[in-house]
């Protein structure tokens, strides 16, 4: 409240020789703030959403096509999902306080959080509640419905990803806003038409929303990678989107500069803080899962800051555990597919998908696969800041 108050009562407090609360107003603090607003807010309310959660008997129910995995993963029967909204209004929340809301870039990532939540939320519902809907229906009736088709969320995240990429193409007119921007390589970009800006925004905002969604297996996976991811576009906001005095910074890295992109930096802290937060609850043993409900919304706002910022490419290095993830699936549903047609009989590169499974079964611990993915998440964030230097 104080913080509301001092931020929307500059011009008095300047004309008070109170001048230096303006950094109330500064987007660095913003997002500083942002990051311990949303983390307060999951660990206040996460108690009480995860009772709510047991109440409504929304507990997750592992099945797998291989019994030996089934066995590893029994624990973790009737752990509530759907954790996912602690994080969705952590971040919608932190945003409402903080952001500029007459922002363009802000509200186009408040319709992303909201619309991948909510199709997130009604899949996991689907899924979850389908045995206590058989239970209570009438005879003879038909509750089989368990979550959306994958066709069905499919359409949903390419509906979105069109609208988003041609509202945003649309707003800004300067070149750096339509340019594709290569890590590494300082003179390589490519000038994307308004089709072709729509097809790659799409096709980001689509793919990282359903690799993290993948990722969400083990305890504290997809919440630490995701935090880590983003702080890093936190960084990368705040570079190309803030300017020092007449300085942008963006200028001294040769970076584009994306003007009004620094609040960027604000959605991405709520982000890091919301995902801090979950992992109190859902590090080993976890308590809660976030459930479709946080992993396609996340997914989706990591995307769709990429756009804003123009580093849709440097975000599948940064998110390279995303990649690794959703790759596997790709390659051993492709391979099994191949061999099957070819052969007769289907093969499997690895011993199970997604990769964190694969792992699993050559006998690393649970903890050890989440750790080990997180250091190697942290190291390629570093590799992506470092690459804005080489660049």
């Amino acid at each position: 409240m104080i913080y509301l108050l001092v931020k929307y009562h500059l011009p008095w407090l300047e004309a008070h020789r109170l001048g230096f609360l303006r950094l109330f107003d500064d987007v660095t603090f913003e997002s500083t703030v942002a990051v311990i607003v949303s983390f307060c807010l999951v660990i206040a309310l996460g108690p009480g959403v995860i009772r709510w959660l047991r109440r409504q008997e929304i507990g997750d129910a592992p099945n797998f096509d291989q019994d030996q995995m089934n066995q590893m993963m029994r624990a973790k029967v009737g752990t509530p999902t759907m954790g996912g909204i602690l994080i969705i209004f952590a971040i919608a929340l932190t945003t409402l306080l903080l952001a500029d809301l007459g922002n363009f870039y802000v509200r186009m990532a408040v319709i992303c959080l909201v619309w991948l939540g909510a199709l997130g939320a009604v899949d996991d519902w689907l899924k979850l509640t389908v045995a206590r809907r058989a239970a209570s229906a009438p005879p003879g009736t038909t509750t089989s419905r368990q979550g959306l088709t994958s066709l069905e969320k499919i359409l949903f995240q390419v509906g979105l990803g069109i609208l988003l990429s041609y509202f945003t193409y649309h707003y800004s007119l300067d070149e750096p806003s339509h340019t594709l921007y290569f890590p590494f390589f300082k003179n390589l970009t490519l000038r994307l038409s308004p089709v072709l800006f729509v097809i790659v925004g799409t096709l980001v905002l689509t793919a990282t929303s359903n690799a993290v969604n993948l990722t969400d297996g083990l305890d504290g996976l997809a919440a630490g990678c995701a935090g880590i991811v983003s702080f890093t576009f936190l960084i990368l906001s705040l570079i190309q989107g803030y300017r020092l005095g007449t300085t942008p910074l963006a200028s001294y890295l040769l970076l584009p500069r994306i003007l009004n992109s620094a609040q960027m930096a604000v959605i991405a802290g709520g982000m890091v803080g919301a995902c801090l937060g979950f992992l109190w609850f859902n590090c080993n043993p976890a308590s809660v899962f976030m459930g479709d409900t946080g992993s396609l919304a996340l997914g989706g706002l990591l995307g769709y800051i990429a756009i804003v910022i123009r580093q849709e490419i440097l975000l599948f290095l940064c998110g390279g555990i995303f990649v690794a993830e959703a790759g596997s699936v790709i390659l051993q549903v492709g391979w099994f597919k191949y061999t099957r047609h070819r052969y007769g009989t289907g093969q499997r590169i690895f011993l199970m998908s997604p990769l964190h499974h694969h792992f699993q079964k050559k006998g690393w611990a649970e903890t050890q696969v989440v750790i080990r993915f997180w250091l190697i998440g942290a190291m390629l964030a570093m590799l992506s800041l470092a690459a804005i230097k080489l660049r």
